[in-house]
């Protein structure tokens, strides 16, 4: 009693100022547009900006490259339908610019009814004096050498060779913390730049599956449509619509 008595008392604001007390916590609230609705200071910082009212009311698409952001909104979709996303280990760019390992929750937000009108999200930093690194910490060489090299022809020999790893060792650490085979971890990255590709640049389709890893255009494009549920076609119709209904006309 006495406990439901204090929470009631407890300010939301009040509640949600706490996640500013806790180091390497990024936390955000969104609205069912992809809307930041509240972060805390890591999450401002962590995206350029110095305080929370610069990022109040942006969408990813204001926030992040366009090719990013669209993920991230595809992302919040998924979360707002059920798809529930629990610590899942991701590998960025930190604010000091170097590679680290993050680890990623998000919800739907429901209101008093029960019905969605949003998602929030949780990022931690994991650092390497954590005890969960122990076995990720040997897939930071191998992740950075595709990240240089997917362009090339990689073999998982070569990634076990750089890892000090056998190949089957190298394998069962990647389902492991990155939940998916080293192949399939060079076709996320050589489709993340691809994507980033189509709409940072006017570079020919076919330019861009070469120089993101591809041979067959046929494979990229069945892949491409799997990954980010839209052809490589569809997705540069788009940019190019988009650029030219924003084109000022003198």
């Amino acid at each position: 009693m006495l406990k439901e008595t204090l929470l009631n008392k407890v300010s939301v604001k009040q509640v949600l100022a706490m996640f500013d007390m806790l180091p390497d916590i990024i936390f955000w609230i969104k609205d069912i547009e992809s809307r930041v609705v509240y972060a805390n200071q890591m999450f401002v910082e962590h995206i350029g900006y110095s305080n929370l009212e610069q990022v109040l009311g942006k969408s990813d698409s204001d926030l992040s490259p366009v090719h990013v952001a669209k993920q991230f909104i595809a992302d919040d979709q998924k979360v707002m339908l059920g798809e529930l996303v629990t610590d899942r280990l991701e590998m960025n760019i930190n604010e000091g610019g170097e590679l680290a390992w993050f680890s990623t929750s998000k919800r739907p937000l429901f209101d008093e009814y029960g019905v969605i009108i949003g998602s929030y999200g949780v990022t931690r930093h994991l650092k390497k004096t954590v005890k969960t690194l122990s076995g990720i910490d040997e897939l930071k060489v191998p992740v950075q050498y595709i990240r240089d090299n997917f362009h090339m022809e990689l073999s998982i020999e070569k990634l076990a060779q750089v890892a000090y790893l056998s190949v089957s060792a190298l394998e069962r650490r990647f389902k492991k913390y990155l939940a998916k085979t080293p192949k399939q971890f060079i076709r996320q990255v050589r489709l993340d730049n691809a994507r980033r590709l189509l709409v940072e640049t006017k570079l020919p389709i076919a330019q861009i599956a070469y120089q993101s890893g591809f041979s067959d255009h046929s494979y990229f494009s069945r892949h491409f449509k799997l990954m980010f549920d839209e052809l490589p076609s569809e997705l540069r119709q788009q940019r190019l619509s988009s650029s030219a209904s924003s084109a000022v006309v003198i």
